[in-house]
C-alpha cells in the first residue's frame, strides 16, 4: 500500500477515491440541509428531527451520535489524504517539468490553473463552517447545540453570512467541476466520444450543488422560510431580555 501511495498513478487514484468520498458527503448533506425548505414545522423542525435522528442512530446498541463522530473521522482522513496528495502530485510535477517550460498549456482549463488556490480557500472556509455550526465558536446564535433551524435561520438574516457562503460555493462549483472530470478521467471513463457528455455531466452536477446548498441561506435570508417558533429565539432577535 505504501509502495502504491509512493507512486503517481496510485497517488492519483486515492486522490480520486477520497475525492469520491467527499463528493458523496456533499451530496448527502445538500440532501439533509434541504430539510430546511419544509420550515419550522408544526412541532419541530423537520431539519432538526433529521440531525436528531443521525445522533440517535443505532441506540441502544451503539452510542450516542456514535454514527456522526465516525462520519467526521472518516470525512477528515479522505480530506487529509486527499490534500496531501494533491499537493506532493502538483510538487513532483512542476520538479518533471523543464525549467524554460511554459507553466500556462493551450487547452487547460481554468478551474485546473486554480485548483490549489480555490482548494485552499475551501479549507478556509470548511474550517469556518464547523466554528460556525459545529462548535458553535463563533457567535451565531443564543440557542442550544441541536437547534438546526434556529441556528440557520439566525445566522443567515445576516447579509454578510449569505454573502460568504454563496462566494464559497462558486469556488467549491469550480473546484469541484474539474475535479469530477478528473475522476472520470482516472477512473478511465473519458473518450473521444463520450467527453462532451462527460463535460456537461460534471457541469450540471455541481449546479445542482451549487443551487441545492446555495438555495438554503436565500431563503432564510428573504424571509421565504419563516422564523423558528422557539421563544428564546424570538426573543433573541428581537433584542428583548428574556
Amino acid at each position: 500500500m505504501i509502495d502504491f501511495w509512493r507512486s503517481s498513478v496510485g497517488k492519483k487514484n486515492i486522490v480520486a477515491v477520497t475525492g469520491a468520498i467527499l463528493i458523496g458527503y456533499l451530496i448527502l448533506h445538500m440532501l439533509g440541509n434541504l430539510n430546511s425548505a419544509f420550515g419550522p414545522g408544526a412541532n419541530e423542525p423537520r431539519v432538526d428531527e433529521y440531525a436528531h435522528w443521525l445522533r440517535d442512530f443505532g441506540e441502544p446498541l451503539l452510542p450516542y451520535a456514535f454514527i456522526v463522530w465516525v462520519v467526521r473521522v472518516v470525512l477528515l482522513s479522505a480530506l487529509l489524504i486527499h490534500i496531501t496528495g494533491i499537493v506532493q502530485l502538483t510538487k513532483r510535477n512542476r520538479e518533471a517539468r523543464p525549467v524554460n517550460f511554459p507553466a500556462k498549456r493551450i487547452g487547460r482549463s481554468f478551474e485546473s490553473t486554480l485548483m490549489l488556490a480555490t482548494g485552499s480557500l475551501i479549507l478556509a472556509f470548511i474550517i469556518f463552517h464547523i466554528l460556525q455550526f459545529t462548535t458553535l465558536t463563533i457567535d451565531v446564535t443564543p440557542l442550544k447545540e441541536g437547534d438546526v433551524y434556529a441556528n440557520l435561520y439566525y445566522a443567515f438574516q445576516k447579509w454578510y453570512f449569505v454573502v460568504i457562503y454563496l462566494a464559497a460555493l462558486l469556488l467549491i462549483g469550480m473546484h469541484l467541476r474539474h475535479g469530477v472530470w478528473s475522476l472520470f478521467q482516472t477512473l478511465g471513463f473519458d473518450n473521444p466520444n463520450r467527453n462532451p457528455m462527460l463535460r456537461h455531466g460534471a457541469t450540471v452536477f455541481v449546479l445542482i450543488l451549487i443551487i441545492g446548498f446555495g438555495s438554503i441561506p436565500v431563503l432564510f435570508f428573504t424571509d421565504v422560510l419563516d422564523p423558528p417558533k422557539t421563544t428564546a429565539m424570538l426573543t433573541a432577535l428581537s433584542g428583548v431580555a428574556a
